[in-house]
């Protein structure tokens, strides 16, 4: 009886083998064209461009970028080796209990990230809808577009990537229309798009704004490095490779190349933006900027941007969590439905504009989760799992009473330090939890809790693709397998 309360072993969030994953290398890029294309990047470039130069303001997005993706194909190795999604990773440095807070701060931040960017393609598309129809309602295209997005998510994966197919030739063709168009008209107001600068900044002043911009866009992003793995589970990747690089293929590519090449073109479009029209809004600029057909086809695209980004970045993200805080009775589509409704009620038509600030603080709490990832998978644990451990209420990782003290002990002192050094915060972040937790993990909780992973840290047992495996949890309904494992049908034959 004990089995069929195990609340852990939600169908959702079991390990996701190598048949099932169905995303190669470019269709992880063309899910990035969409992902890179949000508002904040587009408010960050506004911001910036107050300060600092566009050439300056672009070299700090691409540091910010190249970085922050640096940090997201090192986490993402979870979901590729060993087909687990974050918050049933989390079980690991912060136990089965503990992994719900700052699990849920994560699902929060991005169901409040899905509200923002819903927002603003509705009000896109209220603007299209003006120009065809005269319809003029905000808020129900709000609810209208919201309801679409999940619809799209609940269907899963597959479909997202299919939307993603037909939206990214679009957004890139319309997003160099808006940068050509708005440089124009930058021009024609006597202002020069490299050169031009709203007050600026000189000597410390102007190395702090720097750093703020490689910051803020290493902040708005660390949300998706911590929770990367939610996603790259579902990464095509060759078994028994043994490289690395070679088995992350599909990951570098996207999120070292395609997304800093995007993310800075949205970055330098707001603040090509700020200048022509005095405002990083691409939807108050587009509409200063274009009218009639041209502007319907640019605030589509708008529409498409927000959508694709929501449904990878956000909504995945937090539906994930949600199921896993549920267990069974709360399966993956509940969760898309409880992202909509925390995203809906956070207002986001009031929170764009502290959208920077927030940034800075969301990514000093959230680069301190990345750090203590980094020192427990790569660090502590050496890429091995004990991952049937994961799915037992009162197996390995439930630690003290579900909490391991030395995850929450280094999320919060990594968070605080952070906070503390703002303009460095996702870097400090990183480094405070990654530190802080290596030392209690190793030298105290780890004394007290054994990890088998460590006691006898042997490959075939405890990593997963790489030696050809399959991860298969038992169900409550399903007979105990023994061992706790079930090897891949590739690994299978090679025994045989």
């Amino acid at each position: 009886m004990a089995k069929k309360s195990n609340y852990l072993k939600s169908p959702d969030l079991l390990p996701i083998g190598q048949s099932e994953r169905n995303i190669g290398t470019f269709g992880f890029a063309v899910i990035w064209v969409g992902m890179a294309i949000v508002l904040a990047a587009f408010a960050i470039g506004g911001s910036a461009i107050q300060s600092l130069p566009l050439w300056l303001v672009i070299v700090a997005t691409l540091l910010g970028s190249i970085g922050i993706g640096v940090f997201m194909v090192i986490i993402g190795d979870i979901g590729v080796e060993h087909g687990l999604s974050f918050p049933v990773y989390m079980r690991a440095p912060f136990g089965t209990i503990g992994t719900h807070i700052p699990s849920i701060v994560r699902g929060v931040t991005a169901a409040c990230w899905f509200g923002i960017n819903t927002y603003f393609g509705a009000s896109a598309m209220n603007g299209i809808l003006h120009l065809l129809v005269g319809f003029d309602n905000w808020f129900l295209c709000f609810l209208l577009f919201a309801a679409v997005q999940l619809l799209n998510t609940a269907l899963g994966i597959k479909s997202i990537e299919r939307f993603a197919d037909l939206a990214a030739p679009i957004i890139i063709l319309i997003s160099c229309w808006m940068y050509i168009a708005l440089s124009d008209q930058a021009a024609e107001a006597g202002k020069d798009i490299w050169s031009w600068v709203e007050s600026p900044a000189t000597g410390g002043a102007a190395f702090t704004a720097f750093m703020i911009i490689v910051m803020a866009n290493m902040g708005f992003w660390g949300t998706l490095a911590a929770d990367m793995p939610s996603l790259s589970r579902f990464f095509k990747a060759p078994a028994y490779e043994r490289n690395w690089f070679k088995r992350n293929k599909t990951q570098l590519v996207g999120s070292l190349i395609v997304m800093p090449i995007f993310n800075t073109f949205m970055v330098t479009i707001g603040a090509v933006s700020y200048m022509a029209v005095s405002s990083a809004d691409p939807v108050a600029a587009l509409q200063q900027t274009a009218s009639g057909f041209i502007l319907g086809i640019l605030l589509l695209m708008i529409v498409l941007a927000q959508w694709s980004t929501n449904t990878s970045a956000n909504v995945i993200p937090a539906a994930t969590i949600f199921s896993n805080v549920g267990g069974p009775k709360v399966p993956f589509w509940v969760g898309v439905i409880v992202a909509g409704i925390i995203g809906i009620l956070a207002q986001p038509w009031s929170l764009f504009d502290v959208l920077n600030t927030a940034l800075l603080i969301i990514g000093a709490i959230l680069s301190s989760i990345v750090g203590i990832l980094f020192a427990d998978y790569y660090l502590l644990r050496k890429r091995r799992v004990n991952v049937a451990e994961l799915y037992e209420m009162n197996g390995q990782y439930r630690y003290h009473k579900g909490f391991n003290w030395a995850g929450m002990i280094a999320w919060i002192g990594g968070g605080l330090i952070a906070n503390l050094f703002p303009a460095y915060s996702s870097l400090v972040g990183f480094v405070a939890g990654a530190l802080f937790y290596y030392v209690l993990a190793k030298y105290w909780w780890f004394k007290k809790y054994p990890q088998a992973e460590m006691e006898e840290p042997r490959d075939e047992k405890y990593l997963g693709i790489t030696v050809g495996r399959d991860w298969r949890i038992a169900t409550d309904e399903e007979a105990y397998m023994a061992p706790e494992i079930a090897h891949s049908p590739a690994m299978e034959a090679k025994e045989n």
